[in-house]
Protein backbone atom coordinates (compact mmCIF):
# COMPACT_ATOMS: atom_id res chain seq x y z
CA UNK A 1 0.00 0.00 0.00
CA UNK A 2 1.37 3.24 -0.45
CA UNK A 3 2.71 5.72 1.82
CA UNK A 4 0.69 8.50 2.83
CA UNK A 5 0.10 11.78 0.61
CA UNK A 6 0.57 14.17 3.69
CA UNK A 7 2.93 16.70 3.00
CA UNK A 8 6.67 15.44 3.90
CA UNK A 9 8.74 17.48 5.28
CA UNK A 10 12.99 17.70 4.18
CA UNK A 11 14.19 17.44 7.34
CA UNK A 12 14.50 13.99 8.82
CA UNK A 13 13.54 15.00 12.00
CA UNK A 14 10.24 15.92 10.89
CA UNK A 15 10.09 12.43 9.14
CA UNK A 16 10.67 10.64 11.37
CA UNK A 17 8.52 12.25 14.22
CA UNK A 18 5.69 12.51 11.68
CA UNK A 19 5.59 8.45 11.81
CA UNK A 20 5.27 9.01 15.38
CA UNK A 21 3.16 11.68 16.61
CA UNK A 22 -0.03 12.38 18.03
CA UNK A 23 -1.05 11.07 21.80
CA UNK A 24 -0.95 7.06 21.04
CA UNK A 25 0.99 6.16 18.10
CA UNK A 26 4.43 5.89 20.32
CA UNK A 27 2.88 3.59 22.70
CA UNK A 28 1.00 1.45 20.08
CA UNK A 29 4.42 0.89 18.66
CA UNK A 30 6.11 0.72 22.13
CA UNK A 31 3.56 -2.28 23.00
CA UNK A 32 3.63 -3.81 19.45
CA UNK A 33 7.56 -3.82 19.72
CA UNK A 34 7.70 -6.60 22.89
CA UNK A 35 4.99 -8.99 20.95
CA UNK A 36 2.38 -9.09 18.09
CA UNK A 37 -1.09 -8.15 19.62
CA UNK A 38 -4.59 -8.73 18.87
CA UNK A 39 -6.79 -5.50 18.64
CA UNK A 40 -8.35 -6.17 21.68
CA UNK A 41 -5.52 -7.04 23.78
CA UNK A 42 -3.44 -4.03 22.52
CA UNK A 43 -6.58 -1.47 23.41
CA UNK A 44 -6.77 -3.22 26.57
CA UNK A 45 -2.85 -2.69 27.21
CA UNK A 46 -3.26 0.84 26.53
CA UNK A 47 -5.85 3.11 29.17
CA UNK A 48 -7.95 5.47 27.79
CA UNK A 49 -7.37 5.12 24.14
CA UNK A 50 -10.61 4.68 22.35
CA UNK A 51 -11.62 1.78 19.33
CA UNK A 52 -11.66 4.48 16.91
CA UNK A 53 -8.47 6.08 17.91
CA UNK A 54 -6.71 2.88 18.33
CA UNK A 55 -8.21 1.94 14.77
CA UNK A 56 -7.21 4.73 13.09
CA UNK A 57 -3.84 5.10 13.84
CA UNK A 58 -3.81 1.27 13.28
CA UNK A 59 -4.62 2.10 10.05
CA UNK A 60 -2.07 4.89 9.49
CA UNK A 61 0.54 2.72 10.60
CA UNK A 62 -0.30 0.09 8.42
CA UNK A 63 -0.47 2.10 5.66
CA UNK A 64 3.21 3.89 6.57
CA UNK A 65 4.53 0.48 6.55
CA UNK A 66 5.22 0.21 9.95
CA UNK A 67 2.37 -2.40 10.85
CA UNK A 68 2.02 -5.61 9.54
CA UNK A 69 -1.87 -6.33 9.60
CA UNK A 70 -2.80 -10.26 9.41
CA UNK A 71 -6.15 -11.54 9.72
CA UNK A 72 -6.54 -15.23 10.77
CA UNK A 73 -9.35 -17.42 9.47
CA UNK A 74 -11.01 -18.10 12.93
CA UNK A 75 -14.53 -18.00 14.10
CA UNK A 76 -14.92 -15.10 15.51
CA UNK A 77 -12.01 -13.38 13.10
CA UNK A 78 -9.04 -12.72 14.37
CA UNK A 79 -6.98 -9.65 13.85
CA UNK A 80 -3.73 -9.15 14.95
CA UNK A 81 -0.94 -6.31 14.62
CA UNK A 82 2.86 -6.78 14.90
CA UNK A 83 5.99 -4.28 13.47
CA UNK A 84 6.92 -5.19 10.15
CA UNK A 85 10.77 -5.55 9.21
CA UNK A 86 10.68 -1.48 8.54
CA UNK A 87 9.02 -1.17 11.98
CA UNK A 88 11.70 -3.20 13.65
CA UNK A 89 14.10 -0.55 12.39
CA UNK A 90 12.10 2.09 15.23
CA UNK A 91 12.62 -0.45 18.46
CA UNK A 92 16.09 0.87 19.43
CA UNK A 93 14.76 4.45 19.10
CA UNK A 94 11.85 3.38 20.59
CA UNK A 95 13.56 2.27 23.48
CA UNK A 96 16.27 5.26 23.07
CA UNK A 97 13.00 7.58 23.91
CA UNK A 98 11.63 5.58 26.73
CA UNK A 99 15.12 6.17 28.07
CA UNK A 100 15.21 9.63 27.63
CA UNK A 101 11.72 9.57 28.90
CA UNK A 102 12.70 8.04 32.21
CA UNK A 103 15.60 10.54 32.58
CA UNK A 104 13.67 13.33 32.01
CA UNK A 105 10.55 12.27 34.32
CA UNK A 106 12.96 12.20 37.27
CA UNK A 107 14.26 15.15 36.23
CA UNK A 108 11.13 16.91 36.61
CA UNK A 109 10.50 14.79 40.19
CA UNK A 110 13.56 16.42 41.68
CA UNK A 111 12.19 20.19 40.21
CA UNK A 112 9.02 19.86 42.11
CA UNK A 113 8.49 20.26 45.37
CA UNK A 114 6.76 17.82 47.72
CA UNK A 115 3.43 18.67 48.88
CA UNK A 116 3.71 20.06 52.35
CA UNK A 117 2.02 18.16 54.71
CA UNK A 118 -0.07 19.98 57.47
CA UNK A 119 -1.25 18.76 60.40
Amino acid sequence: MPLSKKEISPCPLDAALSIVDGRWKGTILWRLSEAPMRTSELRRSIPGITERMLIRHLKDLVRDGILLREEESSVPPCVRYRLSPYGLTLAPHLEALCEWGRTHLMRLNSLIPAPEIHD
